[in-house]
């Protein structure tokens, strides 16, 4: 009889990351997956022919170049150079398998207009979103943010972080519109105006994030995988194997074997695995999670750089949902042959939101007129599940489906939570050193 302390099913970037930081603290763990690759749904999808097969589309044509150079992401994102996932990757040690390099820049869209995101006095002085008066008043925030300490109240202003809504915070500030839109968008990255009635504290901390991250490597927050994300759970995976995890590809999975309403092994090609917990991605449990929403993303293959980003070859443009009377964000993000994931002279570029009407082509359209013209283009829309219980009880423990920002910030929150609620404690990053990040930087 084979026993693991933890079975994973399917290997996209969470449950690698969970598997590796289980792996890492002593369990014995096995990791299962029914496709022949890593990644699963976040996989990067190489040579370029079977990206077009995926999508059932003839091609693709010789001005595409070789095939084999194209690592193309399913679900594309970009790491916030100072945020959670880098800090993952560093306490796993993960980094030593991977190179970055840093994304050239991130952009907002307003009023017809693709503008630099500023997070520094330098770029808001500089910056054609905001007036005179604005500008000064965004200041005094950045002031506050750069300054705040949860545990100073003197940092505070006379306000409370954890009952003060950001929107109170704003009006303190006497921020405009247009002010807060970018703000909450482009630096705070929240996916929708929801935040404006809820304790500033997140807002706060988000802002802050952003701007420490642009600090590490001056003109960009962002970092992106050399070969793509791909290299993510693959780093995992061979971590989790180093430290005694198995793992067992293109393996169908029959079963998942519970007593008493908790769950004890997983049955895989008449075999039974023995175990004390699961955890999974929601498609090998779909009676276990329901659907929250659905997601377009729209893969589009380019031979020029996007207008207006200064010829960059790899960036973020966030169009925030006001600027189309939407209630979420439309997310572009752009890499290219920089990052050893096109031919020479290409890009790739992907569109997603959140879906709100019956025709979800026609809500991402502003973001494909941005790339215009598109060589090719790949449409894919899925529904966003999420667990419908802590598994606390069962000790089945669902990841949430991956959203449609162009950012982990969301993955990030879902892995904390998981861990928490697998191993009863917090995931502690105190102890980690940052400055390695950099070495492995390009």
């Amino acid at each position: 009889m084979q026993e693991y302390d933890v079975i994973v099913l399917g290997t996209g970037l969470k449950e690698c990351i969970l598997s590796g930081i289980m792996s890492v603290s002593g369990k014995k763990v096995l990791h299962i997956d029914r496709n022949p690759y890593y990644g699963g749904e976040s996989a990067s999808v190489s040579p370029l022919e079977e990206l077009y097969k995926k999508f059932h589309v003839s091609g693709p044509p010789n001005t595409m170049g070789h095939g084999r150079d194209w690592n193309v992401d399913l679900i594309p994102k970009f790491l916030l150079a100072n945020g959670e996932l880098v800090k993952m990757l560093l306490y796993t040690g993960v980094t030593r398998y991977l190179d970055f390099k840093v994304v050239e820049d991130s952009f907002v869209y307003h009023a017809g207009r693709v503008h630099k995101v500023p997070s520094t006095e330098a770029e808001a002085q500089a910056s054609d979103l905001m007036g005179m008066f604005d500008k000064r008043r965004f200041r005094k925030l950045l002031h506050f943010v750069l300054n705040y300490e949860e545990s100073s109240p003197g940092t505070h202003h006379d306000m409370e972080p954890k009952r003060t809504s950001t929107r109170e915070l704003f009006r303190h500030y006497d921020l405009g519109p247009d002010v807060i839109e970018f703000t909450g968008h482009a630096l705070a990255l929240h996916q929708n105006d929801e935040y404006l009635d809820q304790p500033f504290h997140q807002t706060i901390k988000r802002i802050r994030l952003y701007i420490e991250s642009l600090a590490r490597f001056s003109h960009s927050p962002y970092l992106y995988p050399i070969y793509g994300l791909g290299e993510l759970p693959q780093g995992f995976a061979r971590l989790s194997v180093e430290y005694g995890g198995a793992y067992m590809l293109n393996r169908a999975v029959e079963e998942i074997v519970m007593q008493n309403g908790k769950v004890v092994g997983v049955k895989s090609e008449g075999q039974v695995f023995h175990c004390k917990q699961l955890i999974c991605d929601p498609s090998y449990v779909p009676n276990r999670v329901k659907k929250v929403s659905r997601v377009i993303r729209v893969i589009c293959l380019l031979d020029h750089p996007i207008k207006s980003t200064h010829d960059a070859s790899s960036c973020q443009i966030i169009i925030p949902q006001t600027q189309l009377n939407r209630k979420s964000d439309v997310y572009v993000c752009v890499v290219s042959y920089a990052h050893n994931v096109t031919a020479e002279g290409k890009y790739v570029a992907m569109v997603s939101t959140t879906v709100e009407t019956n025709n979800p082509e026609k809500e991402v359209k502003p973001g494909l007129e941005l790339l215009e013209p598109i060589l090719q283009k790949f449409v894919s829309i899925e529904d966003l599940f999420v667990p419908r219980d802590d598994g606390r009880y069962s000790q089945v423990f669902v990841s949430k489906s991956y959203d449609a920002a162009t950012h982990f910030t969301a993955e990030c929150e879902d892995i904390k939570d998981m861990y928490h609620r697998i191993t009863g404690s917090e995931f502690n990053f105190s102890s980690l050193e940052n400055s390695t990040t950099s070495e492995r930087t390009e």
